[in-house]
Formats: structure tokens, C-alpha cells, sequence
């Protein structure tokens, strides 16, 4: 597999305006903020945009976004097995704030952002262990086979490069919120159209 075309936030900056931003991220993680002018298309429903992907390939180039570059490499590797080049933002959208870059958020967002995937599984994650190790000191010594299990899966994510945990998070209503969530039909149009126009 190729890695792929990296782009640093100020190359990212000076480019945006000929570029097609795809913010790969949940729709709460989207509504919390974004690159300006991205539209929200979720790592798992990205299968569905492709076409409209490789329309807006073609009339110039298309910029993957997540919180700190995993997905958005993922992303990358999928459309480049689906033939559409895609840049991917180093460092995220974390990396992009940190530059002093200004970030949007779609009017009606709720005010509280929602923390991002990699910061929820942390959590999810390591109160799993804690509990786990916890009943198995107090209660009994089996309940210490949930801290392994969390273990395996923890290992088998980072072998894999996948998150089981993330796309259950990912369901959860406030990462999928009404006041927040994508309209795909209408995204596509978008990116079919161009999504800066």
C-alpha cells in the first residue's frame, strides 16, 4: 500500500479553495468543528460516496479530515483501492487548530462538543479494564477476564488498524445527534456539485 499524499495545515490553507474537504469523522465530532467549507461524509458510510468522490477528484483535489490523521489515512488507503486520489491532512483537525487556523461549526450544533472518537475509546477502554479489575478484587477473580478481553481487543484494533469500539461509539446518539446528523443524499449533491461552490 502507498502511504498517502500528506499535506501539512498551512500547505492545506494556502490550497483550499481548489480543494473538495471531506471531514471523515462522526456528526458530532463534525458539529464540534471543522475544516471550513468540509462536508461531513462518516468513515462508515464513506463506501457510499465514492462516485462523488471521484467527480470531485477529477475537477481538482480532495482533502481527508478526522481528529489526528488515523481515519482520515484510512480513508485515503479505501478511495485509493477505489482509484480516487485523495490528500490527507496531517495532524487532523487538531493539527489544523494548532496552526491557528480557524475552524467552522453548522448553525445549530450543540453548544458542549462532543469529545473525539480516539478520546472516548480511551475512556470506554480503560474504565472496562478498571471495572474489570475491580470486581475481580472484590467480587471474583473471572471478572478480571473482562480487563483481557478489553486487552486483546485493544491489540487486535491496533493489528488490524480497525475499532470495533469506535463504530459501536460511533452509534451512540450524542456522536449521531438529530441537530447534527448527515443527510447523505444532500452530501453527495454537494460533492457532486462541488462542494465549495
Amino acid at each position: 500500500m502507498n502511504a498517502p499524499l500528506l499535506l501539512d495545515p498551512d500547505q492545506a490553507r494556502t490550497r483550499l479553495a481548489g480543494l473538495t474537504v471531506v471531514d471523515v469523522r462522526t456528526p458530532g465530532e463534525y458539529a464540534s468543528g471543522h475544516v471550513p467549507g468540509a462536508v461531513n461524509v462518516p468513515l462508515d458510510r464513506l463506501a457510499r460516496a465514492v462516485p462523488a468522490l471521484r467527480e470531485a477528484a477529477a475537477r481538482g483535489g480532495v482533502l481527508v479530515v478526522c481528529q489526528s490523521g488515523n481515519r482520515s489515512a484510512r480513508a485515503c488507503a479505501q478511495l485509493a483501492a477505489e482509484g480516487v486520489s485523495a490528500y490527507d491532512l496531517d495532524g487532523g483537525t487538531s493539527g489544523w487548530a494548532a496552526r491557528g487556523h480557524g475552524l467552522d461549526r453548522p448553525a445549530g450544533a450543540p453548544a458542549k462538543p462532543v469529545w473525539a472518537m480516539d478520546r472516548q475509546v480511551r475512556l470506554v477502554a480503560g474504565s472496562l479494564v478498571l471495572l474489570g479489575l475491580l470486581l475481580g478484587v472484590l467480587i471474583h477473580p473471572a471478572f478480571q477476564l473482562l480487563s483481557a478481553g478489553v486487552a486483546g481487543g485493544l491489540v487486535f484494533s491496533a493489528l488490524t488498524n480497525t475499532c470495533g469500539m469506535a463504530l459501536m461509539l460511533g452509534k451512540l446518539p450524542y456522536n449521531r445527534g438529530s441537530a447534527c446528523a448527515v443527510d447523505m443524499d444532500a452530501t453527495l449533491a454537494r460533492l457532486r456539485q462541488g462542494a465549495g461552490e
